[in-house]
């Protein structure tokens, strides 16, 4: 099956724009091409459609390799321009070269063309590969410096290699001045042996998600923080580093203590509360209750001991007007006196 091929052709001549398409056909490929041969036609096609490569005459009436090298770069950069002339001269051969021609080809070798146009279009498709490996690292380390938690990259046997502002923040360190210490700077000196054993379990291939512990702060305070270890491997799957992921719970679990101890407060007080239930004996005359025992009690003694309520003393306006009446009012029997 022939490979598509969109070939960009500048030059005045139908003719050897014909022999360019036969060259590319018998090396296999299935050329779609468009014959420019000014400034503007030239900025039309790449306006309209993306290119593969371009092949420019040397020299055109009114236009020029080097105008329409300079023209391709503005509007796209890396696409293969490669010139093919009739003038054997060597120094227009190393001017195109040097404004960025990426080959000069006679037109007494046209064999030489289809080579190359491929080798070129390998370049192309290699530069494009770098620069997307490129821009995924930089976007990659662009998420892991503007994180809020930390990100911390060790070797195995615990070297800080990256420290990523997240961790900056936490910890109080600037990436200088961790940069080729051991992690266990981290540790507090109760869990010695804390980054041992996770680091054997972590060049098992192992991964350690959302563990909690204490790290330390520059100025020495601790902070609880939960910790996500994963491996680090090399093209060849070899763990070789340690990647660390860690969160600041101090306030999380400030709150959690706070909401248990809440509860626990919450349920001391209900055990505390007394209720009463059931029907209760009382005189109908100086309102004295039963209790449990068969012993009659005022009413606010048999209250305090089955629950928590208090009481304190004073007079009704009934009682008031009773025990204390104002002279100048007609006196009124109590209905309580009989």
């Amino acid at each position: 099956m022939n490979k598509e091929l969109r070939v960009l052709v500048i030059e005045d001549s139908e003719n050897d724009t014909l022999l360019l398409m036969r060259e590319l056909e018998g090396a296999g490929y299935e050329p779609a091409y468009w014959q420019v041969d000014s400034a503007p036609a030239l900025n039309s096609a790449l306006e309209q459609q993306s290119w593969d490569v371009v092949v420019c005459d040397h020299s055109l009436p009114g236009f020029s390799s080097a105008e329409a090298l300079n023209l391709l770069r503005k509007k796209s950069a890396d696409i293969p321009f490669i010139v093919l002339s009739e003038t054997n001269g060597e120094d227009a051969a190393v001017n195109m070269m040097k404004a960025g021609a990426n080959d000069y080809v006679m037109k007494d070798s046209r064999a030489r063309i289809v080579p190359s146009i491929e080798r070129e279009l390998r370049d192309a498709a290699d530069r494009r590969a770098r620069r997307q490996a490129e821009d995924a690292h930089a976007y990659l380390a662009a998420i892991v410096e503007s994180s809020e938690d930390a990100i911390i990259g060790t070797s195995l046997d615990g070297t800080i290699l990256s420290w990523n502002f997240g961790a900056q923040r936490m910890y109080g360190h600037t990436a200088a001045e961790v940069r080729g210490r051991s992690i266990s700077m981290l540790t507090p000196s109760s869990e010695p042996e804390e980054f041992a054993d996770i680091y054997e379990q972590i060049e098992r291939g192992e991964y350690i998600a959302r563990y909690q512990t204490v790290r330390l702060r520059k100025d020495g305070t601790a902070m609880d923080v939960s910790s996500t270890l994963s491996p680090i491997k090399n093209a060849a799957g070899k763990v070789v580093g340690v990647s660390a992921i860690e969160h600041d719970i101090s306030a999380a679990k400030r709150e959690d203590e706070q909401r248990l101890r809440l509860i626990q407060e919450l349920t001391d007080a209900l055990a505390r509360i007394k209720t009463l239930r059931g029907l209760l004996p009382i005189c109908a005359s100086c309102k004295k209750i039963r209790d449990d025992r068969g012993y009659w009690q005022k009413v606010e003694l048999y209250l305090a001991e089955h629950t928590d309520a208090e009481f304190t003393h004073g007079l009704c306006p009934d009682c008031m007007g009773e025990y204390y009446p104002d002279p100048a009012e007609p006196r009124e029997k109590h209905p309580s006196a009989g």
